[in-house]
């Protein structure tokens, strides 16, 4: 008797949790800096650095880059615009009372909340919050029986299902690289007030044996013009993309794949008359894609022989199973009233957003996915005293994503990332409209129990009793069972009892079962 093993690589998704972290510090301004009058604007990039799983909890570590600008009295009358940037550290525990040592973790984070205040001309501090998410996966690698071969009379129950088998993960490293020329027309570069690389138009295409990942990098720049108060605004698209080789991989197959932005560096050169009029950039990106295909199955569910004895050894997984995944493209409209506070707007010179989940829920055939545009703009003021000012706000938004057959007991990952966004001055408010993709990934866990073992025992035949038995049919009974027990075949006791479908007996039937001697 030969039995036939097939390896299953699987994954389930233990469970999700977050934790708010607390950041505050002071910072002193450069000597090159001039003194600080007011905070324009805030910037925090967070990203994390170091994921370590523990017995019931996840340690995340993290730094944060902080930009701000500000305006500052200069010698000659009026004020104008600075920018310094500073890093800080962050860390904490998310809880999770199911984890283990070395399991498999998706980490993230976002800022939740943050400013900056003026403790002295000299000196800024800079207080928020920090939230991380843990989302922490069980890997189950296991043999099961597939086939016993080599022994005609081994009698086997198969039960087709579908498992969520991962075919493999790819990492790729992708460089987004591109020469910002500032036309005639604009001043020269004095200084990199802010700089920034967001992530869209990502596409993912599974291919044989390959991994195709491709979306845009949207660089964006604002300095100060040499010699003058004058604020620029310069952005450029950067296609980018790669293939990755992957082996088993092919079209048919789910994936999933999360980027991130490592390092961004720039360098302000000369142009061909010698004028500060070239900024070169480049993004280091990094993508971690999973491939997972639907492995149709016929798994063993019982077996027995009516020649002889066998040790069957069984165990029971949990399996997460992913039921869909989505992705939806939200509109987002506000309008920002400029009241009497503020100075008027004459032209729009930066607007940036970061984009959050708040909340999740499933409902009937879609996921319900809240979240948060923070919305900064800077815009050049009709005012004598103010020359420039920020807007921050916080715009709320909600939308559906459609997986059908979803059911609110399973299990709900949402993420969301920033397409685009633009502002626009109406009358005495600004128009802003960002287009914020957002995914949804529905998974549940089933118990599945697979045969793993079978040992032949070496204690005779399985005795029949009498050469006939008329067996009367119970609640409960299949023929499989009724086989098993007497040591038969439901192949023969479908012949001997001409019975027309197999899986259909009903309770006070007679049956033949066959014992010394065979009909």
């Amino acid at each position: 008797m030969d039995i036939v093993k097939e390896n299953i690589e699987c994954e389930q998704l233990l469970g999700e949790n977050f934790c708010d972290t607390v950041v505050k510090s002071e910072y002193v301004i450069p000597d090159t800096n001039p003194d600080v009058s007011e905070i324009l604007m805030l910037k925090s990039k967070p990203r994390i650095t170091n994921t370590e799983v523990m017995k019931g909890k996840v340690f995340i570590e993290g730094e944060v880059e902080y930009t701000i600008l500000y305006s500052a009295k200069e010698e000659e009358e009026g004020t104008g615009i600075y920018g310094v940037t500073y890093s800080g550290k962050f860390a904490n525990y998310v809880e999770l009372p199911e984890v283990d040592y070395r399991m498999h973790c998706d980490s993230s984070c976002y800022i939740e909340h943050m400013e900056c205040m003026v403790v002295n001309e000299r000196k800024v501090s800079i207080e928020g919050i920090i939230k991380l998410k843990a989302e922490v996966y069980k890997n189950y690698d296991f043999e099961v029986i597939k086939d016993v071969t080599g022994s005609e009379d081994v009698q086997m129950l198969k039960n087709p299902a579908a498992v969520d088998k991962i075919m493999g993960t790819v990492s790729g490293d992708l460089v987004a690289k591109c020469s910002i020329k500032v036309p005639i027309e604009n001043p020269q570069i004095g200084s990199i007030l802010e700089n920034d690389v967001k992530l869209h138009k990502k596409e993912v295409n599974i291919m044989e044996n390959k991994v195709t990942v491709s979306l845009y990098a949207l660089v964006s720049i604002l300095y100060r013009g040499k010699d003058t108060k004058d604020l620029v605004y310069m952005s450029e698209d950067v296609p980018i993309s790669k293939e990755l080789d992957l082996d088993g991989v092919n079209p048919s197959m789910e994936s999933y794949t999360d980027f991130r932005i490592d390092a961004v560096e720039y360098d302000v050169k000369e142009d061909d008359l010698g004028e500060d009029r070239i900024i070169d950039i480049e993004a280091l990106i990094k993508s971690d894609t999973k491939v997972m295909c639907k492995q149709e199955l016929d798994i063993i569910q019982d077996a027995y022989s009516p020649t002889i004895f066998m040790d069957m050894t069984k165990k029971d997984y949990q399996l997460n199973v992913m039921h869909g995944q989505s992705t939806y493209q939200d509109i987002i409209k506000e309008d920002i009233e400029i009241d009497s506070n503020m100075p008027k707007a004459s032209k729009i010179i930066m607007c940036d957003a970061d984009v959050s989940v708040t909340d999740k829920k499933l409902v009937e055939d879609k996921a319900v996915v809240d979240g948060v545009l923070n919305v900064r703009i800077l815009y050049k003021a009709n005012d004598d005293e103010k020359e420039f000012y920020t807007v921050n706000e916080e715009i709320p938004f909600s939308c559906g994503v459609e997986i059908l057959e979803c059911k609110i007991d399973m299990q709900c990952i949402a993420k969301v990332s920033l397409e685009s966004i633009e502002a626009f001055i109406e009358l005495d408010r600004i128009s802003v409209k960002a287009i914020v993709n957002v995914y949804a990934r529905v998974n549940y866990s089933t118990h599945r129990e697979f045969l793993v073992d079978i040992v032949p025992k070496e204690e005779g035949i399985p005795e029949k009793k009498a050469s006939l038995t008329i067996y009367v049919v119970e609640h409960g009974d299949t023929l499989w069972k009724i086989a098993k027990k007497y040591y038969t075949t439901v192949d023969l006791l479908v012949k001997l009892n001409e019975i027309e479908d197999p899986d259909i007996i009903k309770v006070g039937d007679k049956l033949i079962i066959p014992g010394r001697a065979i009909i």
